[in-house]
């Protein structure tokens, strides 16, 4: 006998006029709000112009959500709705966080280049900033009653509605929460770049760490995760990508720990008394 659980939630959205306004679109909507206003803190206490975390987000997010979905189409073809806008449902969910990560970086560091900017800063400066806005958007996952673990009586147990679950799992009332599993891991690993971040790593070191850590969790999520997936040799092709990206993260890492410093380029006495008084704060 279950003495507690997470209840489902009982809407995924409601109407504001005649717009259906869905919890999991507002939750992204809200996560990269934060975040920007976050990576303009700390792109400005590194001594950088805020303006420009503004510009990443005019090319990052669409290309994010461009790149998220079309991750997820390939790699969860079963999961894109029958319709003929389908691949691009994205308010239905499905958006896979890798391609989404790795479009957006793209396309940003282009943007980055142009500008003249110092890529690998910018880059740690955004990274805590990415796994708040992941945190927030995994909100909208719960109220999608998506993307749950295994069958569990523990006491944060979720329910899901049984419309929503499995065949496999039709007599099982409430399921893991990785959904709130990963929530808080992406919390606990923003505020650990944060901190890391005041120490003398490498530039480029946080964003690495984003990656690897963020990887890590994955691997363990996904090994309770029950929805769809595509399998290879028996395990999720997830878990495979999850694995991939944390050793490539932690190689890179240490490679760049051994990499040797630049000279810092040529600058006024004004800018470089700016600069010092800034450099405490990250």
């Amino acid at each position: 006998m279950l003495l507690a659980a997470i209840p489902s939630p009982s809407v995924n959205g409601f109407f504001l006029g005649p717009l259906h306004v869905h919890f999991y679109a507002l939750m992204y909507i809200v996560g990269i709000g934060l975040a920007v206003m976050i990576g303009r803190r700390r792109w400005q206490a590194s001594g950088g112009d805020p303006a420009l975390v503004d510009e990443m987000a005019l090319w990052g997010v669409p290309f994010g959500i461009l790149g998220g979905r079309i991750y997820f189409d390939l790699t969860t073809p079963q999961g894109i709705p029958p319709h003929w806008w389908g691949p691009l449902a994205v308010w239905d969910g499905g958006l896979g966080i890798w391609g989404g990560v790795a479009l957006a970086a793209a396309v940003c560091i282009w943007r980055l280049r142009r500008e003249g900017a110092d890529v690998p800063r910018m880059m740690d400066a955004l990274a805590p900033c990415l796994l708040v806005a992941q945190a927030i958007g995994r909100i909208g996952n719960y109220f999608n009653q998506e993307l749950f673990g295994g069958p569990t009586n523990l006491p944060w147990g979720l329910e899901i509605s049984p419309a929503y679950r499995p065949t496999s799992y039709l007599q099982d009332p409430t399921f893991h929460p990785t959904f709130l599993y990963e929530l808080i891991w992406d919390l606990l690993l923003a505020a650990a770049l944060v901190w890391l971040g005041r120490s003398k790593v490498r530039p480029g070191s946080l964003f690495v760490l984003y990656v690897a850590g963020y990887s890590a969790f994955r691997i363990f999520e996904e090994s309770l995760r029950v929805d769809y997936s595509q399998y290879f040799l028996g395990l999720r092709l997830n878990f495979f990508v999850a694995s991939l990206l944390m050793l490539a993260g932690l190689a890179w890492f240490v490679l760049l720990q051994r990499c040797r410093p630049q000279q810092p380029p040529a600058q006024s006495a004004g800018t470089a008394s700016t600069n010092a008084d800034k450099a405490d704060v990250r």
